[in-house]
């Protein structure tokens, strides 16, 4: 089993994502810089949060022609798991991987706190550690996480359950106060269709140990490895 978390010129949660890896979890891993095609050697891959390149035009936008974003999303279409936080989620809509798109926050600042988020659905490699419902506390530090889509889109998460996430009060009510972005319907991550790529604003790999305060994003990483796992079993 092996993990690989991509660098973009700007990443700054990289090193982060990498240190919950192999030191809170135990897992090998390795970084993929953004320049690199070859991504057989991997059975996850992470787009950590951070400012790639670019983003002064729109967040993801430039990131997303990368010559790794081609072999990512090549990997995500042969069934890869692909998990994208923050910058990461917002390159995953940038490059077609996940619909909708992130928009400036509403009230047009960077925000940087730790807010609540409610699991909405737990029937995905990322997510099977929580239980339905449940409230974590994870921080966010984005300006541009206001998640928005047409509709049609939004019917197709809903019907689907392909909401994962929404920012929600602490005892797990949905409301515009605990919204911190502005994101429509409260959403703070998705995934698609065939449930093996997700999208999240918040940071789960800053809050992984108890030394930070909040180690409710560990689980995200653990059910990633258990699901890796069962995997690996399955093919031997």
């Amino acid at each position: 089993m092996k993990f690989g978390v991509v660098i973009f010129p700007g990443s700054n949660c990289d090193h982060d994502t990498y240190h919950v890896i192999s030191k809170v979890i135990g897992q090998p891993v390795d970084f993929i810089w953004h320049k690199e095609t070859d991504v057989d050697r991997f059975d996850a891959i992470i787009l950590p949060g951070g400012f790639s390149y670019g983003d002064y035009l729109r967040s993801g936008a430039i990131a997303r022609f990368s010559p790794v974003m081609k072999s990512v999303v090549e990997f995500a279409n042969d069934g890869g798991f692909v998990l994208g936080i923050c910058n990461g989620f917002q390159i995953l809509c940038e490059s077609g991987l996940l619909p909708g798109a992130l928009l400036r926050n509403r009230d047009l600042k960077f925000i940087c706190e730790h807010v609540n988020v409610r699991v909405e659905q737990t029937n995905t490699i990322f997510t099977a550690a929580y239980q339905p419902g449940q409230v974590l506390s994870l921080p966010i530090a984005h300006g541009e996480g206001n998640y928005f889509c047409d509709e049609a889109t939004l019917a197709e998460l809903e019907t689907e359950g392909r909401v994962m996430f929404r920012y929600s009060a602490a005892d797990g009510q949905i409301t515009d106060e605990a919204n911190p972005n502005g994101s429509l319907r409260n959403i703070a991550g998705i995934c698609n269709r065939q449930r093996n790529v997700l999208g999240l604003m918040p940071h789960p790999e800053r809050a992984a140990e108890s030394m930070l305060g909040c180690k409710d994003g560990r689980a995200m990483f653990l059910s990633m490895a258990d699901a890796l796992v069962q995997l690996l079993k399955a093919r031997a």
